[in-house]
């Protein structure tokens, strides 16, 4: 193989292995059946949030994942790797909105926070709310308790007068 084809294959591998590192999830999604403008839409949705997808050979891809021997099931055809640096910022909640309406894009799993994970656990984590929609639940969750006795207090005041 010539030496500059393979420095290539070697730089790409790099890429691929230090944009997986970087992340906290790399989906892989099947986008046979997508048109351009289909595809350029997912990626103007996914920046937004701070995501990419990129497209890569399987086998380099594969060659970036060698300490992940169970994310190869997932390089099967023409994949789309997405790369999420926050997968709760809404990035995954996107992608598995865009693919709902879009049934050419087919989620089939990835990596989340250096673990291999099935289609399934993408989806659930994209149906997530954000951290932000979580420290609201859970402020509101807090505050009824006060919120409540407050209410007390001032009807029990209310029938004194």
């Amino acid at each position: 193989m010539n030496k500059d084809v393979l420095k290539q294959k070697e730089s790409i591998v790099k890429e691929v292995s230090d944009l997986i590192s970087s992340n906290e999830a790399t989906v892989v999604c099947e986008y046979r059946g997508l048109t351009v403008k289909q595809m350029s839409d997912l990626r103007k949705i996914l920046k937004k949030n701070n995501a990419s997808a990129l497209v890569y050979k399987n086998s380099l891809v594969a060659r970036a994942t060698v300490e992940k021997p169970e994310f190869e099931t997932y390089l099967a055809g023409p994949n789309l790797f997405v790369f999420c640096k926050d997968a709760t910022n809404g990035s995954l909640k996107d992608l598995a909105k865009f693919a709902k309406k879009n049934e050419a894009l087919v989620l089939k799993g990835g990596l989340v926070d250096g673990e291999v994970r099935d289609e399934k656990y993408i989806k659930t984590l994209a149906s997530l709310p954000s951290k932000e929609g979580m420290l609201s639940m859970l402020l509101s969750v807090l505050q009824a308790p006060l919120r409540n006795l407050a209410y007390s207090i001032k009807e029990v005041a209310g029938k004194q007068n």
